[in-house]
């Protein structure tokens, strides 16, 4: 079931349920994840924990301690079963109070739900689930088994590629904030591009991912974002990225693979942010970051270039006083 595994010990079981180290009974799974913090496991009473394969202590009585490099992945890993016994798959087909127009086209092991709005020239995938009042827009694309919570809105001619996660209220490919200012007015510029995500992406609630001025607004196979993140148009978002609450990327900016921006960081536009770099929270990222920076602050900088600025404005106070303590030694010579 998990890879790379020893097991040690004996319980009684059923286990029912999963739970924190603290909190949990006997019937519960839990894990360790530092064999620094094993003292942890002395006032548990968890039936079975995950624990790091470097751990020494042997399980006690009635415990039984599965060994593995990332004991937080084996968890994990339970989690997913339960999770299919708690929320199957839905059967396939199409509930009556759905709308679909005629020419799209709906695998028959796909599942449409409550409400649903599935616009002409649709496509949906085989496996695909579309929970309730999911929209779809005209000629819009959901992959193989790619799973649409509730109130989920995918724009016209926009695509979701297989295996991904659209949390509830999250609009993919809205229009894009393009106007130009003539004569004293907002004249609103057209957005006739797309939306184009890859494989195994997950996009958390009420996050927005705008189409693009022309061509596409992408977003790479592997990547997950959070909850409220916006995406401006003509971004390029790589491969295996993670975006934390909150996330602002303005528009035509470019992240590389395998990026982490923390919460709410936010970018200005037309913008590169290079493969592997790192965004502390609340960041303001104003310039292009070559791979593999390590940044935070705003202006964004180099975080051990930040941390230092930080300690010496702590100590301005100090300074200050010592400065005016100088000057009115001088001012009485």
């Amino acid at each position: 079931m998990v890879p790379h595994t020893s097991v040690s010990g004996g319980g009684g079981g059923p286990f029912t349920g999963l739970s924190a180290l603290e909190g949990a009974g006997e019937a519960d799974i839990s894990f360790l994840s530092n064999p620094r913090n094993a003292r942890m496991l002395d006032g548990t009473r968890a039936g079975i924990v995950f624990v790091p394969e470097t751990l020494e202590a042997d399980a006690p009585p009635g415990r039984v301690y599965v060994r593995m490099p990332n004991p937080s992945l084996g968890l994990a890993l339970v989690a997913e079963r339960m999770e299919r016994s708690l929320d199957p798959k839905p059967p396939a087909g199409v509930h009556p109070s759905a709308v679909v127009d005629p020419s799209a086209e709906v695998d028959g092991s796909a599942y449409v739900g409550p409400l649903c709005v599935v616009e002409a020239g649709v496509r949906v995938g085989a496996g695909a689930v579309l929970t309730a009042q999911v929209y779809l827009g005209r000629g819009s694309n959901v992959g193989e088994d790619t799973r649409m919570h509730a109130q989920a809105v995918l724009h016209r001619y926009c695509e979701l590629g297989r295996r991904c996660v659209i949390h509830s209220g999250a609009v993919i490919g809205a229009d894009g904030f393009g106007f130009e200012t003539e004569d004293g007015r907002h004249r609103k510029v057209p957005q006739i591009g797309r939306v184009v995500v890859g494989d195994d992406v997950e996009i958390g609630a009420n996050s927005a991912i705008d189409r693009a001025r022309f061509a596409e607004t992408r977003v790479g196979r592997g990547t997950k974002i959070d909850n409220l993140v916006q995406i401006g148009h003509n971004v390029t978002i790589g491969e295996h990225c993670f975006l934390c609450a909150g996330v602002g990327i303005a528009g035509s900016v470019k992240v590389g693979n395998y990026v982490v921006i923390a919460g709410q960081v936010g970018t200005a536009g037309h913008i590169e942010i290079g493969d592997f770099t790192q965004v502390g929270g609340q960041a303001g990222v104003s310039k292009s970051l070559p791979p593999k920076s390590l940044v935070t602050g705003t202006p964004a900088t180099d975080l051990k270039h930040q941390r230092r600025l930080e300690a010496m404005v702590r100590r301005l106070p100090k300074l200050f006083k010592k400065v005016g303590a100088l000057e009115a030694q001088l001012a009485g010579e």
